[in-house]
């Protein structure tokens, strides 16, 4: 007899989602039993909010619509921050969830999901009548694409138990609905009125985004900043798009090193190619104090975050916009992008400020180079979030190799982003780096890790502490004593679930632990003690820190 949840996980496959990221209860085990019977790759996680976070990564690397599956209820309330951390990455994803029985009077585990789900800024489609359900699905695919978010689906599961009385044929998948559309290009006139202010601008930075990065616009991004004397910058989503361009400041905003400020405080006109310019983008307004903002988007907008978003726009496609306004502009000779400036990003550090280190406790700034040295190029990496995050910004890593999503700024979610490089980049070695408070919090995973044998490589830099929260308690003068911890014998912990782990107390060791998991990739955490007297300079400007 066919089921219901048959024919769903059909259409599931149908739309060639690669890998599913779930974890079982009543309302969704026979759905994804049968979807793993299809071929699709199935990923079982130990915490419902790791697979909606895994799926988020895979996204994001994949360009594909992530799919997770949960149960009912406690299945479903798992997930408030990672929908939300979803919604604000903009990444398209579709979460089947169960549901509670309909025929049920009582049911221990039912809840209204909807509102709980929409309070997240995802979409809700609850799926009542059975031989509907494969076309809900299948729309949910579309609208994710349409609104890049994410859609959950309920399912009620005495429905996905009934017999399947509906038609024999699936329906036409979502791809083949997706409008075929070619690139935007700009608007002739537009074009000409912008062009006719950048022609006015003495001191142009030229920064891509995410946006830029989708419609691979990089090359054409560096053609138009060395067109203009213009230095160029990628905001932290896309750090690693300009990798190689010697003009390149690296990130720009709160995380931006000393030269990119000193810059870009010159800077009288910035030429934002695929950026939302949220508020962290421009360092609440601090990063280009004397700068107009010209907005090369698809969609630009006149507010960000409760700031204006620029000065002037130009709706075009990313790779296209670049390229026109280039066209439309004489070439100027180099001046700004100087020898001395040059020098400048080559060598200065992005922090080197000085502080005095407790025994036995590594500067992150250390850890970070020593690990920017050691491991391959190649590798896909991972940035978690948190304090540590800034340090592993600045490594010498392209885009494609180093995903960074913290747009809800919550931690906790590198070791579920991980998982997800992982599936969407099968055979090469992942390497995801994280604070010991964030990797704590889903430390579980490393049964999943070791389960689905992923080749990831753990680096946590252990201050025993949450980070951010020591440095702004001090700060303000406060006790730190509720957000300081001890150094977790992280190492053990991995051991004892069956991976490897080493404590890192001599940085001339890490070759060799990185030799050693390349040459076997089982998953491995690195335990590197670092000392909590370094504050990132994100801190010290925010609180006043000297």
């Amino acid at each position: 007899m066919t089921h219901t949840y048959d024919i769903l996980a059909q259409t599931l496959a149908q739309e060639a989602p690669g890998t599913c990221f779930a974890l079982l209860g009543d309302a969704n085990m026979a759905l994804a039993t049968r979807l793993a019977e299809t071929g699709c790759e199935m990923i079982y996680v130990r915490h419902e909010h790791c697979a909606v976070a895994a799926a988020m990564a895979y996204a994001r690397k994949t360009g594909r619509v992530g799919l997770a599956t949960v149960t009912c209820g406690p299945g479903v309330t798992q997930l408030m921050t990672a929908l939300p951390a979803a919604v604000r990455a903009r990444l398209p994803l579709v979460v089947i969830a169960g549901e509670a029985p309909l025929k049920a009077g009582w049911y221990n585990q039912a809840i209204d999901q909807a509102p709980f789900v929409t309070a997240c800024g995802a979409a809700y489609v609850p799926a009542h009548w059975p031989t509907r359900m494969p076309v809900v699905i299948r729309d949910a695919f579309v609208q994710a694409r349409r609104e890049r978010r994410p859609v959950v689906v309920g399912l009620p599961f005495d429905l996905q138990e009934l017999p399947w009385e509906g038609a024999p044929d699936l329906p036409v998948p979502s791809s083949a609905l997706a409008p075929a559309t070619g690139p935007i290009p700009p608007n002739p006139a537009d074009l000409a009125q912008v062009a006719g202010e950048v022609a006015q601008a003495r001191r142009v930075v030229v920064m891509a985004g995410l946006g830029a990065a989708e419609s691979g616009a990089g090359d054409a991004v560096q053609a138009l900043a060395a067109h203009l004397d213009a230095p160029s910058a990628t905001t932290l989503p896309a750090r690693g798009l300009l990798h190689g361009d010697p003009f390149c400041l690296g990130v720009a905003g709160g995380f931006s090193s000393k030269v990119a400020r000193d810059t870009m405080a010159e800077a009288d006109l910035v030429i934002a190619v695929g950026c939302s310019l949220a508020k962290h983008n421009s360092d609440g307004g601090k990063l280009w104090p004397k700068a107009r903002v010209l907005q090369i988007d698809t969609d630009p907008v006149a507010l960000s975050q409760g700031r204006v978003a620029a000065d002037l726009h130009l709706r075009a496609d990313a790779r296209l916009g670049c390229d026109a306004l280039r066209t439309a502009l004489p070439a100027r000779s180099p001046r700004w992008r100087s020898e001395a400036l040059a020098q400048r990003i080559a060598t200065e550090p992005a922090d080197d400020a000085q502080f005095t280190l407790a025994p036995g406790q590594h500067d992150p700034r250390a850890a970070v180079a020593a690990l920017d040295a050691a491991l391959p190029q190649g590798w896909q990496m991972v940035n978690s979030s948190g304090h540590c995050s800034f340090f592993f910004a600045h490594m010498n890593r392209p885009y494609r190799e180093f995903l960074t999503i913290r747009e809800f700024g919550a931690i906790g979610n590198g070791t579920s982003f991980a998982m997800g490089v992982a599936a969407a980049c099968r055979g090469t070695p992942v390497v995801m780096f994280d604070g010991d408070g964030s990797f704590l919090m889903h430390v579980q995973e490393l049964e999943t890790y070791l389960r689905h044998a992923l080749p990831i490589l753990t680096v946590v830099l252990n201050d025993g502490a949450y980070g951010s929260e020591i440095h702004k308690l001090r700060a303000e003068g406060l006790s730190d004593a509720g957000a300081v911890f001890g150094q977790t014998d992280l190492a053990s912990i991995a051991r004892g679930f069956g991976a490897v782990g080493a404590r890192v107390d001599d940085l001339a060791s890490l070759p060799g632990l990185v030799e050693a998991f390349a040459a076997d990739p089982k998953p491995t955490v690195l335990d590197i003690p670092i000392c909590d007297r370094v504050v990132s300079p994100v801190i010290r400007r925010s609180h006043g820190i000297k």
